[in-house]
């Protein structure tokens, strides 16, 4: 039986769900000699809030380091990207604070994910996890695409009125409507993953690497930069990955000469860290998009619930949530309590959530499964519904 299908079988709450992901937590920093474990991660299946790395992940991503205090960490990250100069300054806050840091991916780590990974004195995947090309993305007139198309776009432009002597009249509205002021920023853009890659990549990750194992010369501080900056530049280049979306594998990574540890080799840890990402997508399964988390404490970011009201107390301090559930058949409208607490009072004209997560609609008869509602809610609440 897969792990998934296993953790589906078991029916957990939102207690014991939050409860396996600390155990395995535990377990990964233990088989990891007992470094301290932080994760950063997002639901890369939210498209409706703001789940790439931004400023306001600083505070948290901050606040949870702050419950740690050894001197090596690894940090399990899940991104679909984001903000470099975020990453810059959260590298930055690992760095005063750790000797060694490892970037753990079990799943996706694309663009700035994949430059947090780069910052990384030891990088850790398996055959399925993924990062991505660093090429910059702009915005510009509504549309974000790479800032790289953008400056060989305008260079062959260049090029193509230095060979005829003339401007296409088709490239006038384009060149009307662009910048120099916004050119440099594209190159800057550019630029920035480029040079931050490549001295993190000098400074942590090529550190320990003095002797040629070819031929057992010493490493020279010229080739180690020349090896960081050729990396840097394959991995920010658009032409060779395409798309900014391109999946980079070990055996990419492995083929630029970047050394990686591949975890599904060591079985212990490869069954600890799977473990931990399933259960981490089945809480993205609830209503959290965002989560920071360490072996012993956690912050969630949550987006709303439609329809569902806020806890609230009702008669006796029972702790409830009510919402309104509406027939997708008959369209009636039925109100419906979740009590956090045992004894809470159903007002008049409410149902109670269902024990099985079935309800019935009133009006159709209509059988409807609220287990994703479930999961949310207790998601919300922080624990599970009592009915």
């Amino acid at each position: 039986m897969g792990i998934y299908a296993e953790y589906l079988d078991r029916k957990f709450n939102i207690t014991q769900l939050v409860q396996e992901r600390k155990n395995q937590l535990s377990r990964i920093s233990q088989l990891r000699g007992g470094r301290d474990v932080l994760v950063f991660a997002a639901n890369l299946a939210n498209g409706r809030q703001p789940i790439a790395i931004n400023y306001t992940d600083l505070l948290p991503f901050n606040d949870q380091l702050s419950n740690l205090s050894g001197n090596a960490i690894d940090i399990i990250l899940e991104t679909p990207g984001g903000s470099g100069e975020t990453v810059e300054d959260m590298v930055k806050l690992l760095r005063a604070k750790y000797e060694s840091i490892g970037v753990i991916v079990p799943g996706v780590a694309k663009s700035a994910g994949t430059i947090f990974a780069m910052a990384a004195d030891e990088i850790l995947m398996e055959p399925a996890s993924s990062l991505g090309p660093i090429d910059a993305q702009i915005s510009w007139q509504g549309k974000v695409f790479s800032a790289h198309a953008l400056l060989e776009g305008m260079k062959k432009i260049k090029e193509e009125v230095i060979d005829t002597g003339s401007l296409n009249r088709a490239y006038v509205p384009i060149l009307q409507n662009i910048s120099p002021g916004e050119l440099q920023g594209a190159q800057n853009a550019y630029d920035f993953a480029l040079e931050l890659v490549a001295d993190w990549l000098v400074r942590f990750k090529f550190r320990e690497w003095t002797v040629h194992q070819s031929t057992g010369q010493t490493v020279t501080p010229e080739q180690r930069f020349e090896r960081a900056k050729d990396i840097a530049e394959k991995l920010r280049d658009h032409g060779r990955w395409k798309t900014h979306g391109r999946s980079i594998k070990i055996e990419d990574l492995r083929a630029l000469r970047l050394r990686i540890t591949d975890y599904s080799e060591k079985a212990e840890l490869c069954d600890a860290i799977r473990r931990y990402y399933t259960l981490l997508q089945m809480t993205f399964d609830s209503n959290v998009f965002k989560l920071f988390e360490t072996p012993r404490s956690q912050i969630m970011r949550m987006e709303s619930i439609q329809n569902i009201a806020q806890p609230a107390e009702l008669p006796g301090g029972a702790q409830a949530i009510a919402f309104d559930f509406v027939c997708g058949k008959c369209k009636t409208k039925m109100r419906v309590l979740a009590p956090f607490e045992p004894g809470a009072p159903v007002p008049q004209g409410a149902v109670l959530f269902p024990a099985d997560n079935k309800l019935k609609c009133q009006g159709c008869g209509t059988e409807h499964d609220l287990a994703t509602a479930r999961r949310q809610l207790e998601g919300q609440a922080g624990k599970p519904i009592v009915s």
